[in-house]
């Protein structure tokens, strides 16, 4: 019998080669339902065989766990086969892992382990660095952080007893992943990172380029730790070396493709049976020339082969080419597929590019991970149609992390163009946000906050405070952040101040007190910057203008030191130099005011601008400066008429009113989609990016009326609260 499985064998072999799975698979499955008994080392092949076609090539992940299960039971009768063995429980993982079983997951793991636990030699301890990365990315859904770095660890450890330098830096970027997720202190982080260069310095430099995976992961990761503690200088060297590799490969890729064409084109005359004997002879030879720099270009990608390991991640069908793997068989794995991690590249560029005002750069950016991740959709089926309940449960893991991508370019594109004052092309982003958190509500259901905010950011932007007050209320009730909870409550407080009266000054109050009590425990300074600006319009509103200044100017150091946010600092600048011209300090003004309406105009920031040349028009009032009063006058109504019209177009828009509704999105609840299945693998990660990332959005373009009102003097005569 022995005859007819290697038969059936080679036979599914071809037709797999050829493209027909099915029969592939029905090939196989003749061995397992066979009426003569095969022996039983035979079946085990051919399940392990059946089920990595099936995860491979179809949704069928019930069908393949079926068959890995089956395996698992002939081997506990075999007591050698240690490599089917480990083959079968890592499939059998990563089959529970795409239902969303955990527990089960958990438990194959734990036997793996034991398995291996007593072997010395190298095979085995691979195999134990397989267990232990899968068992980490388990216990990270459960949300078991300490055993999951513990996990980690034990991986490191094995790695290190091999001299495998490349499986080290495989765990350490790992374990820095989840300190960055669970972030405790910021010591064990910073020790963390330290391990991570450490590793990747040891490293050989020729196999650093081997490692593209490895170098991507271990970049963004860097980027993420930066962005976190608000270290924006030395964020940006990082995403320039990725911007400059993720280029490099894009042109590999392309040359590859080209060559591949030329090949096939080659291979194509050479079949021709009229073709002259030298003329055949040279297109051999350029054949043979082609194959040999196809074969160097591709030696990398092609690592994985021959192993019953799936070549896949979420379920998706892609080339070795579209791989960026981070560790070598049998771990054969990766963090996100290349389209995701490029897309993510791009959005790293707009985030820090953003808050410098590059905006041209940032377009160009959005524009291009938003159609990445659009063609990548479309591959899962996400057509216009389709809603959360339609997807294939081993899909929805891949979805959504496109789906969150999507969300954090459309945030961000919504973020640019309310600083420049383009309500319309906000409002349209805004109502995209809206549309796929409704079709996709608990694979987005992060995002519900975030749209809150936007939606907040967007009606103070077009001078409806009420509202925006109402939807930043609404983004701290949806999301258990600090961090968002802290910013949402200091928007809502500007918000208040700016409708000017006492009751809602004493409401700004109340939210900003707690924010301005704990903002030294938050990780950077973003939430602090953002506190003293805000704390600093309510003393300058209560007439306590000294302390207002030695407030805000802290704030602006930090601003400007940290953040680079240039809108902020425009912002802070306005402040401070109303506040100058107050205390009777014109010359200060003058210089600071000029500061801020460089950057103002920079950003396109018109609300900004017609801000500060309010105040500028009262400083040249004072000095009796009739010249430069007058064509202050003259610029700051031509400003006035440009943001009316930009005002009367986003009223006039069919989007305005939903946007500014005080009512929160009514969302159809699927009763079919199991949530706690989906929220397990898909969603207790947070996309496995930090959760500050994306929500460093600018403070809300200040609408000059109100603002003019606190800042140039007309401030009410209101009695001071202590925080």
């Amino acid at each position: 019998m022995d005859a007819v499985a290697e038969g059936l064998w080679g036979l599914a072999d071809y037709q797999e080669q050829s493209g027909e799975i099915g029969k592939a698979v029905k090939c196989l499955e003749a061995i397992c339902q066979s009426d003569v008994s095969f022996f039983p080392i035979v079946e085990v092949k051919t399940r392990l065989r059946i089920a990595t076609l099936l995860l491979k090539h179809s949704h069928n992940v019930n069908h393949a766990k079926a068959h890995l299960e089956r395996a698992q039971l002939l081997l506990k009768s075999i007591p050698s086969c240690f490599d089917l063995k480990c083959r079968a429980y890592s499939l059998l993982s990563q089959c529970y892992h795409l239902v969303g079983s955990i527990a089960p997951q958990k438990q194959v793991l734990h036997k793996a382990l034991e398995l291996t636990a007593s072997g010395y030699d190298i095979a085995v301890k691979l195999w134990s660095c397989n267990f232990n990365s899968q068992l980490a990315n388990a216990l990270i859904i459960e949300g078991d952080y300490q055993s999951s770095i513990a996990a980690l660890g034990a991986g490191y450890v094995c790695a290190t007893q091999i001299g495998y330098p490349e499986l080290q830096m495989f765990f350490a970027t790992c374990m820095l992943h989840v300190h960055l997720m669970h972030w405790e202190d910021e010591s064990s982080v910073e020790r963390a990172v330290a391990k991570c260069d450490e590793v990747w310095e040891f490293l050989d430099p020729q196999k650093r380029q081997q490692c593209l995976g490895l170098f991507f992961y271990n970049e963004l990761l860097h980027i993420f730790y930066r962005l976190r503690v608000c270290d924006y200088k030395n964020a940006t060297p990082h995403i320039e070396r990725l911007d400059a590799a993720m280029k490099a490969d894009l042109k590999q890729t392309q040359y590859v493709q080209q060559l591949t064409k030329e090949f096939d084109a080659l291979n194509e005359s050479l079949s021709r049976p009229d073709l002259h004997h030298r003329e055949r002879l040279a297109l051999s030879e350029k054949q043979s020339r082609i194959q040999h720099q196809l074969a160097s270009l591709t030696t990398l990608s092609s690592t994985s082969k021959g192993t019953l390991e799936p070549a896949y991640f979420g379920n998706m069908r892609r080339t070795d080419g579209d791989k960026l793997e981070l560790a070598p068989p049998p771990i054969d794995g990766e963090w996100l597929p290349k389209s995701a991690v490029y897309a993510l590249v791009d959005l790293m560029m707009v985030v820090l590019s953003r808050p410098k005002g590059n905006f041209k750069d940032c377009g160009k950016r959005i524009q291009s991970g938003m159609h990445t991740i659009e063609e990548e959709l479309l591959k899962l089926g996400i057509t216009d149609g389709v809603r959360e309940v339609n997807l294939q449960h081993s899909a929805i893991w891949m979805a959504g992390v496109y789906l969150m991508l999507l969300m954090q370019f459309l945030e961000n594109k919504v973020a640019m163009e309310l600083t420049r004052s383009e309500f319309v092309e906000a409002q349209e982003a805004l109502v995209q946000m809206k549309n796929w958190f409704i079709r996709f509500p608990t694979i987005l259901q992060t995002c519900e906050s975030i749209i809150e905010m936007l939606r907040g950011q967007y009606a103070h932007s077009v001078g409806c405070y009420s509202e925006a007050a109402f939807h930043f209320i609404e983004a701290v009730k949806l999301t258990e952040s600090k961090s968002m909870q802290a910013l949402c409550q200091i928007y809502a407080a500007v918000s208040y101040i700016c409708i000017g009266d006492s009751e809602s000054s004493t409401q700004a109050l109340d939210l900003i007190g707690p924010v301005y009590r704990m903002m030294d425990s938050f990780v950077g300074v973003r939430e602090k910057t953002n506190c003293l600006f805000a704390y600093g319009l309510l003393l300058m509103k209560q007439q306590d203008l000294q302390e207002a200044r030695n407030r805000l100017a802290k704030g602006l150091q930090m601003t400007h030191n940290q953040l680079g946010n240039l809108q902020l600092v425009s912002q802070y600048l306005t402040i401070l130099g109303s506040l100058a011209l107050a205390l009777h300090d014109a010359g200060q003004a003058r210089e600071i005011l000029r500061s801020s309406l460089t950057l103002a105009k920079k950003l396109s920031d018109i609300p900004t601008q017609i801000w500060v040349l309010s105040v500028l028009t009262a400083l040249y009032q004072e000095l009796g400066e009739k010249g430069s009063e007058m064509e202050n006058v003259e610029f700051q109504k031509s400003r006035m008429d440009a943001l009316q019209q930009k005002l009367i177009d986003a009223n006039s828009s069919i989007h305005h009113i939903e946007l500014i509704d005080t009512v929160r999105i009514e969302v159809q609840q699927f009763h079919e989609v199991d949530s706690r299945s989906i929220l397990g693998p898909v969603m207790s990660a947070n996309l496995d990016i930090p959760e500050s990332v994306g929500l460093s959005a600018p403070m809300p373009g200040q609408s000059t009326s109100r603002l003019v009102d606190i800042d140039i003097g007309n401030i009410g005569r209101r009695g001071k609260r202590k925080m």
